[in-house]
């Protein structure tokens, strides 16, 4: 399985509407609302949006067809202990998460960048009307690991980080379906454990049939 790297980097000018993103804030279509999630207590709280991909422009890199070669790809998950806030006490850990941990939105009559007027980003903004997620990166995509960006970001990234020879049940031979590594930029610091990755893993049925309501999450550190 060919891994398919993210390369970050800052845009000179924003990134175009359902343009493949990290950080920033998500599009969503009109009328649909940022996806929240409730703890045991009843509080609602936002998910952490992650990253958007387009998947028309990853599809030149797509040289195996695992994905949609049109629609957006969009990741949220349960990681703002990795972010710096330790009150936070319901985040992703070194166990096989619940679905309900992630959000994996898949909108498949998204189309090139620039050009889906039904579409509009999401802004969370905190008390003082500040935006609360860090800012966009954009996103390049390659099938070379870049030494310059030595990050390990990957969608079908290897399972390297993995100390034993499968996941856990039920998720045996799951794939890794996005990975997120830590890293730092000038308003946020991502560390999951001690320089770790995140990874959301998928079931090769799942992918196949462009389900991506199943998809759980785990912390890897070594």
């Amino acid at each position: 399985m060919q891994p398919i790297y993210l390369t970050l980097s800052k845009p000179a000018t924003p990134v175009a509407p359902c343009g493949s993103r990290f950080w920033g804030n998500p599009d969503l279509p009109q009328g649909y609302e940022y996806p929240t999630y409730s703890d045991a207590a009843g509080n609602v709280f936002e998910y952490q949006f992650i990253c958007q991909i387009n998947l028309a422009e990853v599809a030149p890199y797509d040289v195996e067809n695992r994905l949609p070669h049109k629609g957006l790809l969009s990741f949220f998950a349960k990681i703002d202990h990795y972010l710096g806030n330790f009150d936070c006490q319901d985040s992703i850990s070194s166990c096989l998460s619940r679905p309900e941990d992630v959000r994996v939105l898949f909108f498949p009559e998204v189309d090139l960048p620039g050009t889906n007027p039904l579409y509009e980003e999401q802004v969370l903004l905190d008390e003082e009307d500040r935006p609360m997620n860090p800012e966009e990166w954009q996103i390049g995509f390659s099938i070379q690991r870049s030494e310059m960006y030595g990050d390990d970001h990957a969608l079908f990234a290897e399972p390297t980080h993995r100390e034993w020879e499968t996941w856990d049940s039920p998720c045996e031979h799951w794939e890794i379906l996005l990975q997120i590594d830590s890293f730092d930029g000038e308003d946020f610091r991502l560390n999951f454990m001690d320089c770790g990755v995140l990874d959301f893993l998928i079931a090769p049925h799942d992918l196949a049939a462009r389900c991506f309501d199943k998809v759980v999450a785990v912390v890897l550190s070594t």
